[in-house]
């Protein structure tokens, strides 16, 4: 074989340099968010929280991403992820630093609050710059590769976590993991350009890269988005499943400290295990429909059928809360975050399969907010539930249900997965 005909193999590989910096993203992101899960049986003692007490500061959080996924997915289609993204790091990190100063629920509140502002940037950026550097056909994959930082940020707080606050105190958990963003905010400035400005990026890679049919230009208004069934499809879909993942964040330490006596010195393995177990099903279902439709499978099918699959993986968790020992329920719980993330690699792609490149953001910012508020109602259900019951009974078995009905709603909205054509934002 001749050099002229290897040639066209070597497309090059910095589109996952690319990928890579969004996972550390979505790892710092999910540390910031989730030292509190870690603390709560902690602060419960230290500060007197009440569960409804702990409750509203969730609340409160959410309220806040939702409102500012917003904001925040006009904000990528408008000004770029390269600032976008600087503009939401510098938020969070700021807030997760505050944390530090405050004392009474209300105070976690207005920081949570701040906290949530920022942290919504981060996967409307993310989606758009994979909907920027990589072709359709690699999307999926890319997506569970990136959203798998999520996982590892979860993992990596409870042991990180517990170090700090034994050597240093609670507010220093705050600190040290706030300050990490600045990091991230260095690297991303320097590093990140579009694919079409970036002087790293070889002629092949960007012409694999930009092998998909070319969007039409022109911006996207509200006004067209929020009438196409996909845009409603994506949201619904987030609005159900999307509470699920939230009490994975929020309650989950909690649900192993008095399900099974353990504390913030010791639940730190199961969460561990669990969140790793949820690393192999981003990637794994980004993988899955990935090759499906490598081997010849429609998007439609691919996705839907990967998403099925995850659906009902999700199913056992109903039964968690009955284990007798430990290691089943960490078990049922683990294979469940698994699916969770196996079914959100697809649901964040099937955004990019489906519209053009200019509305991704705004498309990924609307649905998510959808699953900020169903975050927001999670959190009060939980806390009323375990304020009144003190069981996981009826949280876990909402869990189980979730994803097959939701996968229902999208295919009734949208049967068929097919390009949306969207005209140019009026003058």
């Amino acid at each position: 074989m001749t050099a002229s005909e290897e040639a066209p193999t070597r497309i090059g590989r910095y589109r996952w340099v690319i990928c890579a910096l969004l996972f550390f993203a979505l790892t710092i992101n999910y540390v910031d968010r989730q030292v509190l899960g870690v603390l709560k049986p902690y602060l419960e003692t230290e500060l007197g929280w009440s569960e409804t007490d702990y409750a509203d500061i969730v609340f409160w959080f959410q309220a806040a991403y939702a409102l500012s996924l917003l904001c925040f997915g006009r904000v990528m289609d408008w000004i770029g992820t390269r600032w976008g993204l600087a503009v939401a790091i510098t938020v969070w990190s700021l807030a997760a630093v505050f944390h530090a100063g405050a004392r009474t629920a209300i105070q976690f509140s207005v920081v949570r609050f701040v906290l949530g502002l920022g942290e919504a940037g981060v996967f409307p950026a993310a989606v758009k710059t994979v909907s920027e550097w990589f072709p359709k056909k690699e999307r999926a994959l890319a997506t569970g590769i990136f959203n798998a930082g999520s996982n590892v940020g979860a993992l990596v707080t409870p042991i990180l976590v517990p170090l700090i606050v034994i050597s240093l105190g609670w507010q220093w958990a705050f600190i040290i993991t706030g300050a990490s963003g600045f990091v991230l905010l260095a690297v991303w400035l320097i590093v990140y350009r579009r694919p079409h400005e970036h002087p790293r990026l070889g002629a092949a890679e960007r012409a694999h890269i930009e092998s998909d049919p070319a969007d039409p230009p022109g911006k996207v208004g509200w006004g067209v988005v929020i009438r196409k069934r996909e845009t409603w499809a994506f949201l619904l879909g987030k609005f159900i499943t999307d509470p699920v993942w939230w009490l994975f964040l929020f309650w989950l330490p909690d649900f192993f400290a008095k399900t099974y006596d353990l504390n913030i010195l010791t639940f730190g393995p199961p969460l561990v295990i669990v969140y790793l177990l949820a690393d192999v099903g981003s990637v794994g279902g980004g993988w899955l429909s990935s090759r499906l439709i490598k081997n010849g499978w429609s998007i439609n099918r691919s996705r839907k059928t990967t998403m099925l699959i995850c659906a009902l993986a999700v199913t056992p968790i109903s039964i968690a809360v009955f284990a007798h020992s430990l290691p089943i329920a960490v078990a049922l719980i683990g294979l469940a975050a698994a699916a969770h993330q196996g079914w959100s690699a697809n649901m964040y792609t099937l955004v990019s399969d489906v519209f053009p490149r200019r509305a991704v953001a705004t498309v990924v910012g609307f649905g998510a907010a959808g699953g900020a508020v169903g975050g927001m109602f999670i959190s009060k259900f939980a806390g009323w539930t375990l304020e009144t019951t003190g069981s996981y009974v009826p949280l876990l078995a909402f869990a189980g249900g979730a994803y097959l009905l939701a996968l229902l709603v999208i295919h009734l909205l949208t049967p068929r997965l097919e390009p949306v054509t969207l005209p140019p934002e009026p003058a």
